[in-house]
């Protein structure tokens, strides 16, 4: 008699407009959808797939070889140790007075860690702006970069405001919400303050389609909602 599928959960949600691309996301991962609920601002996206089974037979094979492998290096070590003991028996104690070697100063790469990543000088950066929002170059950038600050041209793809402050979604170029290449960037409620606005004339107020010079710090990429997550520095205008 067949077993009957086992299956795990996840719940997602999605910020307007990303649903395809999440979708497409978590079905490469084996994921299927199983329902849809749209929101005024955000969708929430309910997936399963069936759980693996365990390979209990594998397991237990790997867990004997282990216990094997620990024997063997144990009673190799016992025994080295036991010939490097009457080795350094038969060795006369050395008396000369050496000077430690001083350790290499990281001065030289120093620069390199504080410099300001943009598109110019980093090429990882310069492609990640023109790749797929859900591609895994977001994640390899965003664990390899955290904390780094970058800069680049971009624009207000979507707004959103909440009572203790505002949730920004951004776009390398100048497309605003029509912008469909590059990382989907997230400003997590923030306050227009927390924007540091510069430039020749500083609006009142941030509002879809702007467009800005970005400084910000890299924070971490969320593969099931595609969301690229950054701190602002500043925000220049353009």
């Amino acid at each position: 008699m067949t077993d009957e599928i086992k299956y795990e959960y996840k719940t997602v949600r999605t910020v307007r407009g990303t649903d395809g691309l999440v979708i497409s996301k978590m079905q490469k991962d084996g994921w299927e959808l199983v329902e849809q609920v749209p929101g005024t601002l955000r969708s929430t996206l309910n997936f399963r797939r069936p759980k693996k089974p365990l390979p209990w037979l594998l397991i237990g094979a790997g867990a004997a070889v282990l216990v094997v492998l620990t024997t063997i290096i144990g009673v190799a070590s016992a025994l080295s140790d036991g010939d490097e003991k009457k080795a350094d028996s038969g060795k006369p104690t050395a008396t000369a007075n050496k000077k430690p070697s001083a350790a290499p100063t990281p001065a030289a790469a120093e620069p390199a860690a504080t410099e300001v990543i943009t598109p110019d000088n980093n090429p990882e950066f310069a492609a990640l702006l023109t790749a797929d929002p859900c591609d895994d170059t977001n994640l390899d950038f965003a664990t390899r970069y955290e904390g780094r600050t970058v800069a680049f041209n971009g624009s207000i793809r979507h707004t959103e405001r909440y009572s203790t402050g505002y949730h920004f979604l951004l776009g390398p170029g100048d497309e605003g919400p029509q912008t469909t290449v590059g990382p989907s960037f997230k400003y997590a409620d923030v306050t227009i303050s927390d924007l540091k606005l510069t430039g020749e004339e500083t609006p009142a107020t941030v509002v879809t389609g702007d467009k800005f010079r970005f400084v910000a710090e890299v924070g971490e990429f969320n593969p099931a909602q595609c969301l690229f997550y950054l701190d602002p520095v500043s925000t220049e205008t353009r």
